[in-house]
């Protein structure tokens, strides 16, 4: 499965039309979600069957093509199995909470600021030259031009399963997922790497090449701390008192805001893309730690420096590339990997600031994190032959792209260049 997104084109009564084919997707979501919380033995289906209901009692849900009241019904059901795992009406004690699972798994909540709705197999069509699709429900969306550098007509009509549009600070957005396969040969290159993933060094590998982080908040938080000034000038106190809509200057300020945030999060996406490509057609087997994100990011100290350096969308692309190119791809666990010499094994106990490895025991001397890096490879030498490719067991996060994210985000969305 692979998604190609589009910018559409259309004009500004097409724009409200999309807008309120989204309200309506998310009050399809909610409802359906509270369908459920007050009859709990409710399926997948049952859901499905419960549109229906709601387009009959309210004529602005019937507007809205079936399929797609179908998807936003299948969101609900998603948050629901995510929460109490394959077996959606199982008691909570038996939740993916209460098993520590990994991954999204807390109790479905009602949304709130959705950014997209999404179309199946009908209520649209493309044009024939395929720069264009024209969606055929009682909205007004009408026809919109599709603007990038993808050809849809490499592919057919039926391949596409789902169509999605998505609200973003500078515009609007087509995502198409695509059931095709993305596995490609390749020419073995010989080689294997670890990999250890740092703040002074984005990534450092065991042959002593480093690549240097290129923090993108960083350089651009001046610029992101003035304009998020200028918006809240422009903020009311006595406009949100009397629940009254704030100025369009607010939201002009907002709207620039918000793209500048954009800016850099395609910057730090577009960076990990190219140096995992760089990284897997170098190399037949890849190892790197298995960090826990999540946590880290819970020491205030440091917790703006790791988000800024985006390891987790580097490791989604890292895996992503490893099954489309069949190479390699190991999570080894981290626990003393910077501790523990590489030569002789003892463990060498340092403090973060401490950014040279000094063996005391057989007197190795190496750069903290290329030390590191090389006790990552011998770990993931060690686990491939004895529990499979992926050290932890867990599913590669290339899996994703199975199914569109649900904030509008693709993961694996290829740039042409």
């Amino acid at each position: 499965m692979i998604v190609y997104e589009f910018k559409v084109k259309g004009k500004e009564k097409q724009y409200r039309a999309i807008d309120e084919a989204i309200r309506t997707s998310q009050f399809i979501q909610n409802k359906c979600l509270r369908y459920w919380m007050d009859n709990k033995n409710l399926g997948r289906y049952d859901l499905n069957k419960y549109c229906a209901v709601l387009a009959a009692e309210f004529p602005f849900a019937d507007e809205l093509n079936s399929m797609a009241r179908q998807s936003a019904a299948e969101r609900s059901w998603g948050a629901i199995s995510r929460f109490y795992g394959s077996v959606a009406v199982a008691s909570p004690r038996a939740s993916n909470c209460k098993k520590k699972a990994k991954g999204k798994k807390g109790f479905p909540r009602f949304k709130k600021n959705c950014r997209s709705v999404e179309y199946k197999s009908t209520g649209w069509k493309l044009s024939v030259t395929r720069k264009a699709i024209t969606f055929s429900d009682k909205k007004g969306i009408g026809t919109l031009r599709l603007k990038g550098t993808y050809d849809l007509n490499y592919y057919d009509i039926k391949k596409i399963k789902r169509v999605r549009l998505v609200r973003r600070a500078d515009g609007y957005y087509a995502q198409f997922a695509i059931d095709v396969d993305v596995k490609v040969e390749s020419e073995p290159a010989l080689q294997v790497v670890g990999i250890d993933l740092g703040l002074k060094y984005f990534i450092a590998d065991n042959r002593g090449n480093v690549e240097p982080s290129p923090q993108f908040y960083r350089q651009s938080e001046k610029q992101l701390n003035r304009a998020n000034r200028k918006k809240s000038k422009k903020f009311s106190k006595q406009r949100k008192k009397n629940k009254q809509k704030q100025s369009n200057n607010y939201h002009k300020a907002r709207n620039r805001y918000a793209r500048k945030h954009l800016r850099v999060s395609r910057q730090r996406k577009e960076y990990c893309k190219r140096l995992a490509y760089s990284v897997i057609q170098s190399n037949d087997l890849v190892a790197y730690e298995d960090l826990n994100v999540k946590g880290l990011v819970r020491n205030r100290h440091l917790a703006k420096s790791i988000s800024d350096a985006g390891w987790y969308t580097f490791r989604q692309w890292l895996e992503y590339f490893g099954h489309k190119y069949g190479k390699v791809t190991v999570a080894v666990p981290p626990h003393n990997t910077s501790q523990n010499c590489s030569s002789c094994g003892e463990k060498v106990k340092k403090s973060l600031s401490t950014r040279t490895h000094v063996c005391p025991h057989c007197n190795y001397v190496a750069d903290r994190d290329i030390n590191a890096s090389i006790n990552i490879l011998k770990l993931g030498l060690s686990t491939v032959g004895h529990t499979g490719i992926y050290a932890t067991g867990d599913l590669p996060s290339w899996a994703v792209g199975a199914s569109l994210s649900s904030n509008g985000e693709s993961v694996n969305v290829e740039s042409p260049n």
